[in-house]
């Protein structure tokens, strides 16, 4: 039968998922539905013998730009070639569209020979969840209750493409609470705990300023029961950092945000924490 790469089952999303876990990415233990909904056809799994061995995402956002995650290669089948063939059916994917990705450190000089140009570093802060009220004149309310397309547009733009559907997984599928920060012009502030493994995923974590992206991950840890909260702080926005920093929060990972061709044009003064490392 051999080595080949095709479409991955819902059985096989939820299996890459189990991989990134094993390496330690500690994704939602939900994320891998919303996944899905963000392009059906975006999971590929390389099959050796008819056995999952490798993965590789790559969804489509609009008509121009990709992200691409989940490159794993089974520990056991590692150095054969497999994962290198699962990457190119993945790239093949994603033909006239410029790419972004989350790489790991390990990995980085790959994407690099592959035409990825880095971008910006994210750094994984985890710690205990601060305890803080909204800043006067803000109210939290929740995700499902803001009329979608608003928060939609808010959104695309920190993210700097449309995923209409994902967001919609996103702040409804179980295990996890989203918080909009709204003032009586409009939204300010968005951000989304679910539940992990180990310390509870906070993303995406967008704010006008520090003190409602503490008030977000406040009432997000106090509505969840969250002892241990982490967040990808996008390094593209020094605030970012400095913020993590400042609530005594450990870095414990890094990646870098790479592209293919130029980088979507976003808010980058908000972004205080990406999504996930899987689908940006």
């Amino acid at each position: 039968m051999g080595f080949e790469v095709g479409t991955a089952s819902v059985d096989d999303v939820a299996l890459i998922a189990e991989w990134a876990a094993a390496e330690g990415w500690n994704p939602g233990r939900t994320d891998a539905q919303a996944f899905l909904v963000a392009d059906p056809g975006g999971f590929l799994v390389g099959r050796l013998d008819g056995d999952p061995v490798t993965s590789i995402s790559v969804i489509r956002y609009g008509e121009a730009f990709g992200f691409l995650g989940m490159y794993i290669a089974r520990p056991d089948v590692r150095g054969r070639g497999f994962g290198y063939r699962t990457w190119q059916a993945g790239m093949e994917r994603m033909s006239g569209r410029t790419v972004a990705l989350d790489g790991v450190v390990a990995q980085q000089p790959n994407y690099r020979r592959s035409g990825f140009r880095p971008a910006w570093t994210n750094t994984r802060f985890e710690g205990p969840p601060p305890l803080a009220d909204p800043p006067a004149g803000i109210r939290l309310v929740d995700a499902r209750a803001v009329p979608f397309d608003a928060l939609a547009a808010f959104d695309h733009r920190h993210f700097g493409a449309p995923r209409d559907a994902f967001l919609a997984a996103w702040i409804s599928l179980a295990e996890r609470h989203g918080l909009v920060a709204i003032t009586d012009a409009g939204i300010v502030g968005f951000a989304v705990l679910r539940r992990a493994r180990d310390a509870a995923r906070v993303g995406p974590v967008f704010a006008s300023d520090p003190t409602v992206a503490t008030a977000l991950v406040s009432a997000l840890a106090r509505e969840s029961g969250a002892t241990a909260v982490a967040v990808d702080a996008a390094g593209i926005n020094p605030r970012a950092v400095v913020w993590a920093q400042s609530l005594g929060w450990a870095p414990t990972f890094e990646t870098a945000r790479m592209y293919t061709g130029p980088a979507p044009a976003i808010d980058t003064d908000g972004l205080f924490g990406i999504t996930s490392l899987e689908l940006g």
